[in-house]
Formats: C-alpha cells, structure tokens, sequence
C-alpha cells in the first residue's frame, strides 16, 4: 500500500505531494518553506529517500535544493533543465525504487516548459497515480507562454501531445495530481473542482478532446496576464534558491513606519479591508493575508523594495513571511502589531475611506453626481461585461499608472472586493478621494447600472 499527502497552497494555487510507502517517501515539487513537508514526513513515520521537480518552476521559489540538504535525499531534476546546483537527473522513462514494491519513473511531458516531466508512481508494475506538475491539469494544461515568446506555439502543440501521452499510457482510475490549476496563474484556463482522474480528463479537458489546430488556436486566444514576479521565479530556482529564514523580523515603531513611507519604502496592512477602510496608517497599502497575499503584493511591488507589514497580531505577521518568502520576498524589513493607533505618532490621526455597494453607485449616478468608475479587474474579466462609463486599469498596473485616473472621487471595483480594497489603497496613499466598492459583479446589473460588452 501507498499513501499520498497533498499539501495545499491556496494563497498561490498550487499543491506538493508527498508519496511513499511504510517506510520511505518522494516529495514532489516542494514548497520553499520545507518544514511543513519534514513535518509530513515525520507524521508518517518515514524517511524523504527523494525530492523530485516536474520542472524548474515560474510561479514560487522552490525548496528542493534545502529539502534534500536537509533529509541527504537523491534531487531529482528534468536532465534538460538548466541549472546550475547538483542535482540527479532524469530523463524520460528513468525509475527510481521509493519503497518496496513503489517505484517512480519519469515520463517526459514538454509544454509548460521544454523540460517538463511527469512522474508515474507504479505499485507492483501498475500505475497508480500521475504527478503531472504544469501539463495535464484539471481540466486544462499548464499555460505555455512563460519562457519564451517565441516558444509558445511549439510549446502549446507539445502540451497538447503530452496530455495524450499521459492518457495514452495510463489506465482510467489513475488519480492525476497536479502541482498547477488550483488558483494558479501557471493554468493556461481555470477549472471546477479538486480532484481528477485520467478517465475524468479523457472526456472533459480540451487537451484531449479537441484537434491540436483547434487546441493551441482556443488555448492562445485565451493566455490571461502574466504576474510581474514571474521573471525573477525562474531565474532564481535555475541558480538554486538559498534557505529561507523565518526568523521573526524586528519591531516598528510608529517613527520608523513614518521614516519608512518617507523613504519610498513599503508599508503593507495586512488586516481586513473592512479594518483597513476604518483607519489605517496613512500612505500604506491593504494586501489582505487572507487573500491572494504573495500573488498580488509580489505582482505589484516593485522588485527588491524594502517591505514593512503591520498586522493585528504575531501569528498574522509571521503567516504573511511564510507566504512571502514562498515568492521571493523573503525578509520584511519590520513589522508591527496590535492597535492601529500605535502605527501613528502622536498628534497623527488614523486615515480612513467609505466602502459601499453596486446599489449606492447606482444611486449616487441616479442622482446626477458625477463621479469616477474605476475597473480594476484583468482584460478577460472586462470582455465579459462592464459598467457603462468605467474606466479600466488593471490592479496589477494601477501603481504605475495612477496617473491616468480621472480627477474627482474614485469608486473602484474589481469582481469581488478584494483587488478593489487593494487599488482604494493605492489611490488613497496617492492623496485621491475614493470608494471602495465591496461586491461581487454580479450585483452591478441587479443594482439597475447599465453592464455593456467592450
């Protein structure tokens, strides 16, 4: 018997996997903080005997290279990656035995980067489960366009024959487990649900059910944009990322958060956007630990910019380093705790803004008063509908384009709440009257705003 433990990411839409038997294990595709996979292990009861990468990775700094430091397990890596650490590579159909009677063996899937592989594990000769990394997902493919321009199209053609190599090799019943698609910008579409088999993506993922033309025309035409950090991803796993520290970082006090801003330095709260609007350290932004924190602060901020996070507690603070450090921002300048009216020196007071809903727009433009509507969702969102009159930014480009938004009070809003708490702080910091529009799109049209097509 095997077992599988899935550790989830929610934060950065990806999952690892820890695999083996009753008394030694493969980890697959580790996080860059390799305590919670030791932790795992431990658990279980058994020894990590392999670290294996289904590619070098475009979205999170991995853990490979300290894991197997850590645990002296055999690194196992694509041959054809370039790197520049010791690794053991592999190539397409290597094996390596996991525990009596489990055996894991590279099968070369190219598309999500020319040096793709998936990994079979076999029990007594049969497969059993398919960690896919980025190529067959759940109900769709890793995304193609994240190495090279002019490789897409090879690569989209390549991801479209390796999913019918996996479905081809492998029987019905077999769990696909991907590190991809649960969130992830590395899916090049998103799909319902959590779980697949090889059966299940026979009959309901493009990839194997459509002509490759057709396939690589439809997957192109939808490619949604591509997260700043991504650039630096790569890179850094391909140098072999150092061990991360997560070491508490020191106390602010309310001088230093003020000489902090002074500075042009980052000052991220990381509370609630309803707290946030309340009061808040005037010149900070709202990136909400609940949310897409890594994603969407390592998207915007620019790169190597000295962060500070204030928080209403420790455990938030040291949540938010973990989920950083993941992505590459890993050690925050200082942080600070407790009330917000501590964050400020005395004889500052606390600066705030209104959240509202799709109905107060409505009636505020019932009413004649002109204000500025402010689309902060992506490209694709946007193509499916938008308020008559909004003008469009894209969260992820406001901070560079702040410039380009209308004079007057700004209602900002995105499909949900979350990025529009995010843009309102922007344009707050920025010395602008906003709204923070705290709502799901759909309300807009129930709410009688007019919603148009571009």
């Amino acid at each position: 018997m095997f077992f599988v433990d899935t550790l989830e990411f929610e934060g950065l839409g990806n999952r690892s996997y820890l695999v083996g038997g009753p008394r030694a294990a493969v980890a697959v595709d580790p996080p860059r903080d390799v305590d919670q996979v030791i932790a795992a292990a431990a658990k279980r009861g058994v020894r990590i005997a392999y670290v294996a990468e289904t590619h070098v990775h475009n979205d999170y700094i991995t853990g490979g290279p300290e894991l197997a430091r850590i645990t002296g397990a055999s690194y196992l890596v694509p041959a054809a990656a370039h790197v520049s650490f010791a690794r053991t590579p592999v190539a397409d159909g290597d094996t390596v035995t996991v525990d009596e009677g489990l055996v894991l063996r590279a099968l070369a899937t190219p598309g999500h980067t020319p040096h793709h592989t998936s990994y079979v594990l076999e029990e007594d000769g049969r497969g059993a489960a398919a960690f896919t990394g980025g190529s067959l997902l759940i109900g769709t493919v890793g995304r193609p366009d994240l190495v090279e321009p002019r490789l897409t199209e090879e690569l989209a053609r390549a991801q479209h024959a390796s999913a019918h190599r996996l479905a081809d090799e492998l029987d019905d019943e077999v769990p696909v487990l991907p590190t991809h698609g649960f969130g992830s910008f590395c899916s090049s579409s998103q799909a319902e649900g959590d779980a697949t088999t090889i059966g299940r993506e026979r009959t309901a993922n493009d990839a194997l059910t459509l002509d490759v033309d057709t396939f690589v025309a439809e997957m192109l035409g939808g490619l949604d944009d591509v997260p700043a950090y991504y650039a630096h991803m790569g890179p850094a796993n391909a140098a072999g990322p150092a061990p991360v520290d997560l070491t508490p970082p020191g106390r602010a006090d309310a001088g230093e958060i003020a000489a902090r801003l002074a500075a042009g330095e980052w000052v991220v709260d990381l509370r609630s956007r309803t707290a946030f609007a309340e009061g808040h350290v005037a010149g900070s932004f709202n990136f909400e630990n609940d949310g897409k924190l890594a994603t969407y602060l390592a998207w915007l901020i620019p790169w190597g910019k000295p962060v500070t996070l204030l928080a209403d507690t420790p455990e938030r603070i040291a949540d938010a380093q973990r989920e950083l450090a993941r992505v590459g921002i890993d050690r925050p300048a200082a942080a600070a705790t407790g009330d917000p009216a501590t964050w400020i020196r005395e004889g500052e007071r606390l600066a705030s803004f209104p959240r509202a809903r799709f109905a107060d727009l409505a009636e505020v433009r019932g009413r004649g008063e002109e204000v500025v509507v402010l689309d902060v969702r992506r490209d694709s969102e946007r193509a499916a509908g938008h308020v008559e009159g909004a003008v469009h930014v894209p969260v992820h480009e406001l901070y560079g384009r702040l410039d380009e938004v209308p004079s007057g009070t700004v209602w900002v809003h995105c499909a949900g709440g979350m990025r529009a708490a995010i843009a309102a702080s922007l344009l707050d910091a920025a010395g602008r009257a906003v709204v923070a529009v705290d709502d799901g799109f759909d309300a807009a049209r129930e709410a009688g705003l007019t919603v148009t097509r571009p």
